[in-house]
């Protein structure tokens, strides 16, 4: 049976996984009466909940003669390592489109990790259902990529597949009257156009792993292409460390991929893609080799992470109240168990503390780990994102973005303004009908809690998106902090309609009546640029029977409601937000009132001198 190995790489949001569900229906992987889910390959709850895919995985299909074994990959820049790894994996990729949007920051980023990987690549419009699309831009905004992004000439002349992923139809014309039910025009394409697998059918044994899984029986799995020779359960094997370090083991298991499903095999040969379990500690761009030849394949090169966080031990005064796990070998535990399948991840404890440094590729990536410890059941406590600060050739320099904006005309000069004070550079501007596309390039500082502030600019109309570009010399600005001051609570205790309904007049509440609260919790936003610290838990004295039942006619203000994403985004270097399984909560790194104010009072005095 033939082989092809592909990757489906796009920007969020443009199909990829919704694609793959057709893929997979189409060849009748499915029994009849079974009962598929929709975005199927998301398997994680949050991939599902929030739409977006975190991880690659790997789909095998059998089409006609052929095995096409397609790599799902994320479309978030966060998780942007995933998807260079996989290029290692490859022989081609359909890079996909969406009508409508066209090309999108990560659209590029993706597009040039094939390039670089000289990786022959198939375009598929998707979306062509949607109304008020301009196919022939799309297809100039697609091509303009390809020549900016220096793409050899015979890439240029790449094919064009037109889908619908939603409907399950496709076509090799523009003209969605031209739409048939299936992808067999998309299956037909690959097989013509995509090479079969580049490898080495006999010799000795050559797989580079590029991806990494962990299961708690087993332990680190290392995932890859075989590019030469054969593997089998129980070989002994020799693997090729990235320190150049030679070390022998047996293989203890061997998995294959069929349909969605991961199954054990006993051998795989040249052009397979497979999962090796055996060394407790192998790692993405290692090499895995014949024991008597031990010849690694070239390294694979990995982006640093460019953002990093503080999680600590939750030291508040609910600490143990809604979680189980929340120990400092327990969290270091899960921490480490973490980086072992995401190399795109670090962690590093900090020297007599109960705390640690982890680094990711940015906020989506490391609040979605948070996100996860959480349902697990940690209790754990996290500081505000800060880049990381590299020195280059003597200089420091820091992480800068490309940063692409849609937004409605309306709002275009308040976001300019705005986004112009985080130091962000206007590289174009594209006015249409209704909508404005701006494309910056900004330091990573600078999207630091711009996230939340430009929903609001935007009445949430407003679509943002961006991906590293490159380190530059630091400049020494204040960048990333939020500008008003934040209503802190002065009292342990429930919060109540009578101590809200004043404190309403000072800014916007997080709170609502009966909450818990205490004493150096976040319960809203100032009005002004200062902190100012609240009881919210007073009670009303009561002198007779009527007055007792005068707080129910209170009539409150919504209060504010915050996402993850949004208290990380929202809180200063002061502040922590405490993390438990049941909800999330901003707090003063100093939780008492006076020892907090003095604290401030000594840190301006500092500043002024």
């Amino acid at each position: 049976m033939k082989t092809r190995n592909i990757a489906i790489i796009a920007h969020v949001d443009h199909g990829k996984t919704t694609l793959i569900d057709q893929l997979l229906k189409c060849s009748g992987i499915f029994r009849s009466n079974e009962d598929v889910n929709e975005r199927v390959m998301d398997s994680n709850d949050i991939e599902r909940e929030r739409g977006i895919t975190i991880l690659a995985k790997t789909t095998s299909i059998h089409y006609q003669d052929y095995k096409i074994n397609i790599l799902d990959t994320p479309g978030h820049a966060d998780f942007g390592g995933e998807v260079e790894r996989i290029m290692n994996m490859v022989d081609g990729v359909l890079l996909l489109v969406d009508a409508f949007e066209g090309t999108m920051p990560q659209t590029r980023f993706v597009l040039k990790k094939a390039l670089q990987a000289n990786i022959k690549p198939i375009v598929v419009i998707n979306k062509i259902d949607r109304p008020n699309i301009n196919i022939q831009k799309t297809l100039d905004d697609v091509l303009s990529l390809f020549i900016e992004l220096g793409a050899p000439d015979e890439l240029l002349d790449f094919k064009v597949v037109y889908t619908s992923a939603v409907k399950g139809t496709s076509s090799l014309d523009p003209d969605i009257k031209t739409q048939k039910p299936g992808m067999d025009v998309l299956f037909q394409t690959i097989i013509k156009e995509i090479p079969e697998p580049r490898v080495i059918q006999n010799g000795p044994l050559q797989l580079q792993i590029a991806l990494l899984d962990y299961n708690d029986f087993v332990g680190r799995i290392g995932i890859g292409t075989i590019h030469r020779g054969t593997i089998k359960v129980n070989d002994n094997v020799s693997v090729v460390r990235n320190d150049g370090t030679i070390k022998t083991f047996r293989v203890l298991k061997l998995f294959g991929f069929q349909g969605i499903k991961r199954v054990e095999i006993e051998q795989a040969h040249a052009g397979d893609i497979v999962a090796v379990a055996g060394l407790s500690d192998i790692n993405v761009g290692e090499t895995i080799c014949d024991i008597n030849n031990p010849e690694p394949l070239p390294k694979i090169k990995l982006d640093e992470p460019t953002l990093q966080m503080t999680f600590g031990v939750n030291s508040s005064p609910f600490s143990g109240r809604d979680g189980k796990l929340l120990t400092a070998r327990k969290i270091e535990e899960r921490l480490f168990r973490e980086a072992q399948k995401d190399v795109a991840l670090r962690v590093e404890r900090v020297l007599n503390s109960e705390s640690w440094i982890v680094s990711g590729r940015g906020e989506l990536h490391l609040s979605i780990l948070i996100e996860n410890m959480r349902r697990e059941g940690f209790e754990l406590q996290v500081s505000k994102p800060r880049v990381i600060i590299k020195e280059l050739d003597g200089v420091k320099c820091e992480p800068y973005e490309d940063l692409m904006i849609d937004v409605p005309n309306e709002f275009v000069g308040d976001v300019m303004t705005s986004i112009g004070s985080r130091q962000a550079e206007l590289v174009n501007m594209d006015a249409q009908d209704a909508t404005t596309r701006l494309d910056y390039i900004i330091p990573s500082r600078g999207l630091i809690s711009f996230t939340n502030n430009f929903l609001t600019l935007t009445k949430g109309y407003g679509i943002i998106s961006h991906t590293f570009r490159e380190y530059r010399p630091y400049k020494k600005l204040e960048l990333g902090e939020r500008q008003l001051g934040v209503l802190v609570a002065t009292e342990t205790g429930v919060a109540t309609p009578y101590a809200i309904e004043h404190v309403e007049e000072r800014g916007t509440l997080f709170i609502e009546p009966g909450v818990d609260v205490y004493e150096g919790m976040i319960v809203g936003e100032n009005r002004y640029d200062i902190d100012l610290a609240v009881n919210v838990v007073t009670k009303k004295n009561l002198t007779n029977v009527r007055s007792s039942t005068k707080d129910n006619t209170v009539v409150l203000k919504t209060p504010r409601k915050m996402s993850l994403e949004a208290c990380l985004d929202y809180i200063n270097l002061d502040e922590l937000v405490e993390i438990t399984p049941k909800t999330y909560r901003m707090r003063k790194l100093i939780l008492n009132t006076s020892e907090r104010k003095k604290f401030d009072a000594h840190q301006k005095r500092s500043e002024e001198e």
